[in-house]
């Protein structure tokens, strides 16, 4: 383990940077990201030198933190995140919103100019103050550095607390802004009088309880807190929040599992006897068995799932509602009678006596097995070069590899997850910006995701959220990141959610305004970064592409799809589901 044997005494700047990268490196952090510029140039150093913390170079500030975000959203680790000064740190501002909404621990350090030179006109100054408002656990301004032991045991002291912050008490970014004065680099200038004290003192100062290997630490266990013996017509609804074991508690009461795409539900194997539901939003449809399938009481794991026709329903027939997620804020938008604890998991019960009506139980069993056979059947049925766009998403998940992690991007792609991919025991790990549910950063917390879990990984993306990230394959052949990333491209050329909006009955201006498409050639921008690039013409040859992956490298799988038309058999499809029910 690296110790102060290694730090850097040639200047002021120097020694206390090295505190600071061993500090992190003691509190658990891993891995860092940083951008190019000159006042971080001390920052940059000491993470670049210090043999334990695997540092990445991006030129993108927002690539940068979105990759960031993406590791840390795998690792369930904290990551270090550095800029320079000005604008640079602004560009963080849309994956540090994500981190805060989603709950991934980023440790944001921003250079910044000493207090002499704001506020004067000088080169590549902002104000930096809180720079991300209510979006971080915690905020400080680091002091100027100074080369005294004092002052580097308030530095230690404040790095670990800010990792801390990171992870509790839920996980989330926090910002530390770091002025510096000249010199920047490490030349010598003599101005360490007190090396040997530190050398000898503060080396020998006790480290041990800075070694604490940081984790997420959102393990706390909550137990229910109703007499949830005597709901006959209680129901499950595993979001996208991270509570792992709903399906015990499905088990324990006989209660139906209502189970989001970015559910750990859909994608593991469940408890035997467990009534698990995919095709909730196609049932939902049917008026008559929404009503007749109403319950009086809902448990809420992580939080509601993305389906607007679900979201409704809990609105409409108001059930009282038991929401865990691991976070302090607020995570119920309906405003239903709702009683919240936090954490990620649910104690199992004592003795617990199955509560479900077996009426009520079967309702919901036929009703899936009627959406779903419907959904799978219409698809299974499409000709092989039928491009129908809904097809990628139910062909990903029987053919991915088994524990493959899984990056679904925003807008039509999580949709369409959630609609058309069947409940299984495949094991796909799951990954979103679900947070602020923006399209920014897609590309690039893909790549963090297959860096930090180092393995094959994949991307379902739409054109404009690829485009929107673009800088992000610059990541794409860097030497130092690991894994492989698929990005299976559905290119319907715009904004395929916005066909499914009433503004999609109004064009002009809808088309140039909305949908935006933008006409790209994908091989010839894939080309420019030197990423590989296959045009899907059949589902046999896509089958064969996604059924085993690389193990380095980016590639991009485009499909060509008709955006207007796929709209029309789409919302043709979840009506004949919602027929059959």
């Amino acid at each position: 383990m690296p110790g102060f044997n290694e730090l850097d005494f040639r200047n002021t700047n120097s020694l206390w940077c090295g505190v600071l990268a061993e500090t992190l490196h003691r509190c658990g952090v891993q891995q860092a990201v940083v951008s190019p510029g000159s006042r971080s140039t001390p920052l940059v150093f000491a993470l670049a030198r210090h043999s334990r913390i695997e540092t990445h170079p991006v030129l993108d500030e927002r690539s940068a933190a979105f990759f960031a975000l993406g590791i840390a959203k795998s690792s369930m680790r904290p990551v270090a995140l550095v800029c320079t000064s000005g604008t640079a740190a602004a560009n963080f501002f849309p994956a540090i919103i994500e981190a805060q909404e989603s709950g991934a621990p980023l440790v944001v350090i921003t250079a910044d100019r000493p207090p002499e030179m704001r506020e004067c006109s000088s080169g590549q100054t902002i104000d930096q103050q809180k720079l991300y408002g209510s979006h971080v656990n915690w905020y400080h301004e680091l002091a100027v550095p100074e080369p005294a032991i004092e002052r580097l045991r308030y530095l230690r002291q404040t790095i670990a607390f800010a990792v801390a912050r990171s992870t509790q008490p839920e996980r989330g970014p926090v910002h530390l802004n770091a002025p510096f004065r000249d010199p920047l680099p490490p030349v010598e200038d003599k101005e360490i009088a007190d090396r040997e004290r530190i050398e000898t003192e503060f080396f020998h100062d006790n480290w041990q309880h800075f070694d604490t290997g940081a984790q997420c630490s959102d393990n706390t266990v909550f137990a229910p807190i109703r007499d949830l013996s005597r709901e006959k017509r209680g129901l499950i609804i595993a979001g996208p929040g991270g509570v792992q074991n709903a399906s015990e508690i499905a088990a324990s009461t006989g209660w139906p599992v209502l189970a989001d795409a970015l559910s750990h539900e859909r994608h593991f194997e469940t408890s035997a006897g467990v009534i698990r539901v995919s095709a909730y939003d196609a049932i939902l449809r049917n008026e008559a068995a929404a009503a007749s399938l109403a319950p009086a009481f809902v448990l809420c794991a992580g939080g509601w799932p993305t389906s607007k026709i679900l979201r409704a329903w809990i609105e409409k027939t108001q059930p009282a509602v038991l929401m865990v997620a691991p976070t302090f804020h607020n995570r119920d938008a309906l405003h239903c009678r709702t009683t919240w604890v936090r954490g990620n998991h649910i104690a199992p019960f004592r003795e617990p006596p199955k509560s479900a009506s077996d009426d009520y139980r079967d309702a919901w069993a036929r009703a899936e097995k009627s959406a779903r056979a419907t959904l799978d059947d219409a698809l299974d049925a499409i000709a092989d070069t039928d491009l129908f766009e809904p097809r990628a998403t139910s062909l990903l998940a029987k053919h991915l590899p088994k524990q493959t992690s899984i990056f679904i991007a925003n807008s039509m792609p999580v949709r369409d997850a959630e609609y058309f991919w069947p409940a299984n025991d495949r094991c796909h790990f799951i990954h979103h910006n679900r947070g602020a549910n923006g399209i920014d950063g897609t590309l690039s917390t893909a790549l963090g995701v297959a860096h930090g879990a180092g393995n094959p990984a994949v991307l379902l993306t739409g054109d404009l959220s690829l485009l929107h990230d673009t800088n992000g394959f610059l990541l794409a052949n860097a030497a130092r990141t690991r894994g492989s990333l698929t990005i299976v491209l559905v290119n319907n050329n715009g904004g395929g959610i916005f066909e499914h909006l009433p503004v999609a009955q109004f064009d002009p201006p809808f088309e140039e305004y909305f949908a935006t498409p933008q006409n790209i050639d994908f091989a010839k921008l894939c080309a420019t970064y030197g990423v590989a690039h296959t045009r899907i013409e059949s589902w046999t040859q896509f089958t064969e592409l996604i059924s085993t992956l690389p193990e380095r490298g980016v590639r991009v799988l485009e499909i060509p799809t008709d955006r207007k038309r796929d709209t029309a058999r789409r919302k043709a499809l979840l009506a004949q589901a919602a027929a059959a029910v």
